[in-house]
């Protein structure tokens, strides 16, 4: 080998030592970058001389099995905390057995208001008590109902921010498709660009579940786990249209809630056959249109129970057939035909109630009483008691097929929004232990710090063993030159 060869060996050497060591120090720094993949660096020999090395490109590690697995935790999770999250703020508005808010407590009270003044029928202090448990409980229920109808709304504009950011990351990932290519062909370092376009995959993932298909020329396409082409070439573009207050009678199917729409065609969002399943947007689709619903169904139907027990005929004689009971519909007799939201509107009758300037007696003497009755007869708050505490089936057979008290709906309903909520937790608590687990491998495949500092080592030998060739080169040629 003669001095020429040497010096360009040693030459050519430093310059891939120094780019080594610009990749690992990369990969060093951003070893817990999302998107980042490991890259390493390819060599080759030199073409001209054959001689030397030379940088023939920068490898980027990525394991596209692990990467689909870990994005198939990333969606799952998403969808399971929203539902979670939906539960668990709905039983909030419902209340626990340990709350003494909660509607199973409030209609306790109500209960036990009544025993207390039939003990004592004279009592206004009694009477009164009876009134504004029997409104807290109706406020209990009408709180819930709120509640509920909040939750419905904020899912629906959820919804509404999720297509607007998800039509924007496909259109970014569509405009990284055409540039990366360019830039390779230009020469150009697109391994950056790469990892950008792997994180917008992963925001797309979230929302929706997606398939990544590697096409020509480093581009990819993306489609649903349900079928829909979110990019082949050309994204494609989600129209929703946001309502943000939602009424319990809104529904998809009435044309008061907006469906969700692709290139102008209609997309499934739930059932089996949906087309976006899986994935935070999934998720609250379900909320507005599945979960929130039936919650709003187990509501009424406790306060239906509660309106039509005081409408039993006989209870009050008092009464008219159309007349309201102790618990109407907006101040109204309750309409069968209209039950979607009664307990948004259920409310004490106003002719009790003595903050509302009713007269408490008439729990005593009846609604439709003229005027007090005998002070010491309980015979009407007696018939008002045992009323709560008769059992009547339950309409639709929501909480089972048979006879049930007015207390037994009520627990009913809350065990089945308490086990509700359980079992979410349940799914959320795997669905997170998964994407952990799935996330840590992905990170055990991606940088070692260790084996990167071990690299970096390697390559400063290298480099001082080129620039001590060079420095041999030279004094060898100074002692030619001095010959």
């Amino acid at each position: 080998m003669n001095l020429s060869t040497a010096l360009n060996n040693a030459m050519t050497g430093l310059t891939a030592t120094s780019r080594g060591a610009s990749v690992v120090s990369g990969n060093i720094a951003n070893a817990l970058t999302p998107g980042y993949a490991k890259r390493s660096l390819e060599l080759t020999t030199s073409l001209i001389s054959g001689n030397g090395v030379r940088t023939a490109g920068i490898i980027r590690h990525q394991d596209p099995v692990l990467t689909a697995n870990r994005r198939a935790t990333d969606a799952d999770l998403a969808h399971h905390s929203a539902k979670s999250d939906f539960h668990t703020r709905f039983e909030g508005f419902v209340g626990t057995p340990e709350d003494p808010t909660s509607i199973s407590n409030r209609l306790v009270g109500f209960e036990s208001s009544l025993i207390t003044a039939t003990s004592l029928p004279d009592s206004v202090e009694r009477l009164d008590q009876v009134a504004r448990s029997g409104r807290d409980l109706a406020a209990s229920l009408d709180r819930a109902s709120e509640g509920l109808r909040q939750l419905r709304s904020d899912a629906d504009r959820t919804i509404g921010a999720q297509i607007a950011s998800l039509n924007q990351t496909l259109k970014d990932i569509e405009d990284l498709n055409a540039r990366i290519p360019a830039i390779r062909h230009s020469g150009g370092d697109i391994n950056a660009f790469l990892d950008q376009r792997q994180v917008l995959i992963d925001q797309v993932n979230e929302l929706i579940p997606v398939n990544v298909v590697p096409r020509d020329i480093d581009r990819v396409s993306l489609y649903s786990d349900g079928g829909l082409i979110l990019l082949e070439g050309k994204a494609a573009e989600f129209s929703f249209t946001t309502t943000g207050d939602t009424q319990p009678h809104m529904t998809v199917a009435n044309g008061l809630l907006s469906g969700l729409e692709m290139n102008g065609n209609p997309v499934r969002t739930g059932g089996d056959t949906a087309q976006i399943r899986g994935g935070a947007l999934a998720a609250q689709f379900e909320i507005r249109d599945q979960l929130a619903p039936k919650a709003q169904v187990q509501l009424d139907t406790v306060a239906r129970d509660l309106v039509e027990r005081f409408e039993t005929p006989g209870l009050d004689p008092t009464l008219l057939a159309t007349d309201p009971g102790l618990f109407t519909d907006a101040g109204n007799r309750l309409d069968p035909t209209a039950i979607t939201g009664l307990a948004s509107r259920i409310s004490l009758n106003s002719s009790v109630d003595p903050d509302a300037g009713g007269d408490s007696w008439r729990l005593r003497a009846g609604l439709g009483a003229a005027a007090p009755n005998d002070p010491g007869d309980s015979s009407q708050l007696q018939a008002f008691s045992a009323i709560l505490d008769s059992a009547r089936p339950v309409v639709g057979a929501l909480f089972g097929t048979g006879t049930m008290r007015a207390a037994e709906i009520t627990e009913a309903m809350m065990s089945r929004v308490g086990a509700n909520v359980h079992v979410a937790d349940q799914r959320r608590s795997f669905a997170t232990g998964a994407q952990q687990q799935m996330a840590q491998l992905e990170v055990e495949q991606g940088v070692d710090t260790d084996q990167e500092l071990q690299r970096l080592m390697q390559i400063e030998q290298a480099y001082a063993a080129n620039a001590r060739l060079i420095s041999v080169v030279d004094e060898l040629m100074e002692t030619l030159l001095r010959l």
